[in-house]
């Protein structure tokens, strides 16, 4: 079976509007359904990531970490992201374990290498060993090392995308706090592909909360790029919100539910 990518949003796990405030109930009930489509599906092969939330985010506006380091105060700030967004990675890990699922920890930045920002090198044969091995990795947006900036972050999606060309999934889920993509009425627009965008660019507002990462339009813009360069990978925006959800969108994850990005008209 082809592996699923899974991304838990750092608003659905956190209150990003908080410091390191986690929604510990959500986090143990989506850790429940990932354990559950587990053990309705064997062969599942699922790659978790989930983004920072009220934890790296915060640090990472403090320092403006995503825009380059260099002085001494800047590299304190760059550990102290990694720091924050390790705390969560910890409660996420530790969530899934308890749930029955046997969740490892992947951290990005000992793997990733970045050129102004952009991942150019990224070590996929870990995540490979862990998934032959019946294990679940988990990843999360991080801090890496940049030749141009001198340091950076990487957001849960560009560490996803950048695995995507070597682990070649056929789903990319990213779970949220919406139903899926809205537009200016509040719907859920069912599906968005290149011909489309323009029509509901206008919708596409910022993320609450801080976000050092990009807001909506910018990752729907990033999904795009992904599925026109993969056309054999969907990706569907739905909500981590609505219990029970969750394992239904796992087994049957082409469902009409939340929002398809994809390359065909």
């Amino acid at each position: 079976m082809t592996p699923i990518f899974l991304k838990l949003g750092g608003s659905l796990i956190t209150d990003k509007t908080g410091v390191e405030a986690v929604r510990a109930d959500v986090l143990a009930r989506l850790a429940g359904e990932i354990q559950q489509a587990r053990q309705a599906n064997p062969d599942l092969r699922l790659v978790l990531g989930h983004g920072s939330g009220s934890f790296g985010h915060v640090a990472g506006a403090k320092y403006g970490t995503r825009q380059g380091v260099h002085t001494a105060q800047e590299w304190r700030g760059f550990a102290e992201v990694s720091a924050a967004a390790l705390r969560l990675n910890r409660l996420v890990t530790e969530a899934l374990l308890a749930a029955g699922v046997p969740a490892l920890s992947l951290q990005p930045c000992a793997s990733v290498v970045c050129v102004d920002g952009r991942i150019t090198t990224i070590a996929a044969h870990p995540i490979q060993a862990a998934l032959e091995a019946g294990l679940l990795p988990v990843i999360h947006g991080d801090v890496a090392f940049d030749s141009v900036r001198g340091g950076t972050i990487v957001s849960t999606e560009e560490v996803m995308m950048a695995l995507v060309e070597t682990l070649r999934p056929s789903w990319l889920l990213l779970a949220g706090e919406t139903a899926g993509v809205l537009d200016l009425a509040g719907q859920v627009i069912p599906r968005i592909t290149p011909q489309t965008l323009p029509q509901v660019e206008a919708a596409l507002g910022g993320s609450r909360g801080t976000d050092v990462t990009g807001g909506m339009a910018a990752k729907v813009r990033d999904m795009l790029a992904l599925v026109m360069a993969q056309p054999a990978m969907r990706i569907r925006i739905f909500s981590g919100l609505m219990p029970d959800l969750l394992p239904r969108v796992l087994a049957f994850p082409d469902t009409a539910v939340g929002t398809e990005i994809s390359p065909d008209v």
